[in-house]
């Protein structure tokens, strides 16, 4: 039943939302919580860090809107076939995998191939200068063909026009499809390797700047990767094993648990590793992350039972590991919001884009 209406919140969460909301899969002052800054309304200032809860009014930010002035940025968009490869030449399955018997952390899937075509996206601003060098970001789960997304290139319009964040160029990348184990969404984006970021720079950028007809940075400093559950996992895994190309991340409701498929006994709670052990016993990154999880995220949404499959656990340890390993961080709790709200993306992402370039 929490699942179900799991389910519906996020459906709704772009529209009207609904009247009798959940209750909240873990309080504001649940254990495991850190001590949050309340903010009556809007977002943390983006050049402060640390922990803060936001909500439960959500509101679209004035970077949202089209400004008289302001110059508008182009978006294009181009396919990439799965048959021309070399790292993810497709994979799917039929059903959804069962629980190991003799490993709590691990499901059997069966996996076959399968072809898939994937859309790219791509935002350039109107003040780059063709020949120069541009600073980008990479973000994850990115539209269809034909249905490209205003959101982010309305908001970079009206910040790279106050000069709150670099003129920079956006490359929204789709998922070869599925989701969770066994599937190619899954293997892309919760495997703990840094294969998705050689990926991306291999095989999608160059790409970019043929079809787009742009050079980029490649530049830790200059690039930041975004993403939402999966993707934001995602993004801070392209962070952590390749530094030298991503250094600023911005994670919505990041699946921070264990979700990696194929099992790996070097990581064996998946992403739920990060905060289990692997950033505090590593040297600190050249990493800054701007992160978020709703009050009313997912909780153990599938047939795993293995204590590592809680959200805002985990992303509350998170925000707990990266404070005590030094690294600059905002973390967002949002009252009232479920898993991905879109809600809370609108009103945040001007904000998230400011603190990780600050």
């Amino acid at each position: 039943m929490r699942l179900l209406a799991t389910l519906v919140s996020v459906l709704l969460s772009g529209a009207a939302y609904a009247q009798t909301p959940t209750p909240p899969t873990r309080a504001l002052d649940g254990a495991g919580a850190p001590k949050f800054t309340r903010i009556p309304s809007g977002n943390p200032p983006a050049t402060v860090e640390g922990n803060f809860v936001i909500g439960p009014e959500y509101a679209a930010p004035p970077e949202l809107t089209v400004r008289g002035g302001v110059s508008a940025g182009t978006v294009t968009q181009f396919t990439m076939d799965s048959k021309q490869s070399k790292f993810y030449p497709g994979i799917a399955r039929d059903v959804f995998g069962t629980p190991d018997p003799n490993n709590a952390r691990a499901l059997i899937v069966e996996t076959h191939p399968k072809d898939y075509q994937r859309t790219i996206t791509v935002y350039v601003p109107a003040q780059y200068k063709k020949g120069t060098t541009a600073p980008l970001i990479v973000t994850h789960d990115g539209p269809r063909l034909g249905e490209p997304d205003t959101v982010l290139p309305r908001i970079l319009d009206n910040l790279i026009a106050q000069k709150r964040v670099p003129a920079m160029v956006a490359v929204m990348i789709q998922n070869g499809g599925g989701d969770a184990q066994g599937s190619e969404r899954g293997l892309e984006y919760d495997t703990m390797s840094g294969k998705f970021a050689e990926f991306i720079e291999a095989e999608v950028l160059p790409a970019v700047e043929m079809h787009a007809g742009v050079t980029l940075s490649r530049a830790g400093k200059d690039r930041a990767v975004m993403g939402c559950s999966s993707g934001a996992a995602a993004a801070f895994t392209m962070a952590w094993n390749h530094p030298e190309w991503y250094q600023r991340v911005i994670s919505y409701s990041g699946t921070f648990v264990n979700q990696q498929w194929p099992f790996n006994p070097a990581t064996p709670g998946g992403a739920w590793e990060y905060h289990n052990g692997v950033i505090a016993n590593s040297p600190v990154k050249p990493i800054r992350i701007w992160m978020h999880v709703g009050d009313r995220d997912l909780y153990n949404p599938n047939t795993m039972r293995d204590d590592m499959h809680d959200w805002v656990a985990a992303n509350h340890r998170m925000a707990a590991t990266l404070k005590a390993k030094g690294y600059h961080y905002q973390y967002v709790f949002a009252l009232d919001s479920p898993h991905c709200d879109r809600r809370l993306r609108e009103q945040t992402l001007p904000a998230a884009l400011e603190f990780v370039w600050h």
